[in-house]
This record gives structure tokens, C-alpha cells and sequence, in this order.
């Protein structure tokens, strides 16, 4: 198991995406884009996360990595997905309240 990091990781490519899931037991991915206004709300949700949580977190730009954001289906942003080793285990579209969030993490720690 890697060392959590204490802020978001900026996802490069699709090779990187992966080896970051396989990696990490938990995963949260923020899907986003610079020009999405509720993206910009729900960063500093995230950013917390990323420094409260054990959990990887990981931000995947949809205009830079447009091929993986279509094989994974992701159609608005800001879309919220969490792995569980390794598989994707649930998925949430629009701003989340942190609490909410953290559940699922906490769930997925258990």
C-alpha cells in the first residue's frame, strides 16, 4: 500500500490513472474540468479530503484526458468516483457535501 498523499494527484495519463488504482486500496477520482464553475466549489471539498483521509485522491482534468473520461462514461462534471481495490465501487455526479463524502470513504475503509 502506497503513502497517502496529503493533496490531490493531478492524474497524467490513462497509464497513471491506473497504477494509481491499483495501487491504493481506496480511491476517490474528482473528474473536472477548468471551466466548470461547480468543479471550482467542490476543489477545496476535495483538497480537505485528500489532507483529512488514507484515501488516494486523485483529479483527472476531462479536457486533458478526454479518452478516459469517455471509456469511464463520465458525461457532467463534477463526477465523484471511488475505488475499492482496484474496482470501481460507486459514483456520484454534481457538488457533494464533504460529510457525505467521507461516509463513503469511511465505508469503503471499513
Amino acid at each position: 500500500m502506497s503513502q497517502a498523499a496529503t493533496e490531490p494527484i493531478h492524474v497524467k495519463d490513462k497509464d497513471h490513472f491506473e497504477e494509481l488504482i491499483a495501487a491504493n486500496s481506496v480511491v476517490l477520482v474528482d473528474y473536472y474540468a477548468d471551466w466548470c464553475g461547480p468543479c471550482k466549489m467542490l476543489a477545496p471539498t476535495v483538497e480537505e479530503l485528500a489532507a483529512e483521509t488514507d484515501a488516494a485522491v486523485l483529479k483527472v482534468d476531462i479536457d486533458e484526458l478526454q479518452e478516459l473520461a469517455g471509456e469511464k462514461g463520465i458525461r457532467s462534471v463534477p463526477t465523484i468516483e471511488f475505488y475499492h481495490n482496484g474496482e470501481a465501487a460507486d459514483r456520484v455526479v454534481g457538488v457533494q457535501d464533504k460529510a457525505d463524502l467521507q461516509a463513503a470513504l469511511d465505508e469503503l475503509s471499513g
